[in-house]
């Protein structure tokens, strides 16, 4: 970064997805701040959003784990002498 006459830039010739936001010196603190909490604030949400989207995930999955288990027992519970077929018992 080069800095001068109160502001800092990036360097040109950069890529513009790897350009950071120029900061002007004369910003308050105030105006800093705001702009950092929005900032924050859109990155928490998406962050959560991602967590949501994966314990969905998962919690699907326990749940088809759980209703295959259940299916085995009532197999077994139906066939006690044990004549079920080896294909079904592998798993």
């Amino acid at each position: 970064m080069t800095e001068g006459s109160g502001l800092l830039r990036e360097p040109e010739g950069m890529n513009n997805q790897y350009v950071r936001r120029e900061v002007f010196c004369c910003e308050t603190c105030h105006e800093l701040k705001s702009f950092w909490e929005k900032e924050i604030r859109k990155q928490t949400c998406y962050r959560e959003l991602e967590e949501g989207r994966q314990e969905r995930s998962a919690l699907r999955k326990l749940r088809e784990e759980w209703k295959q288990r259940l299916e085995k027992r009532l197999r077994m519970l139906d066939n006690p002498d044990g004549k079920e077929k080896q294909s079904d018992t592998v798993g």
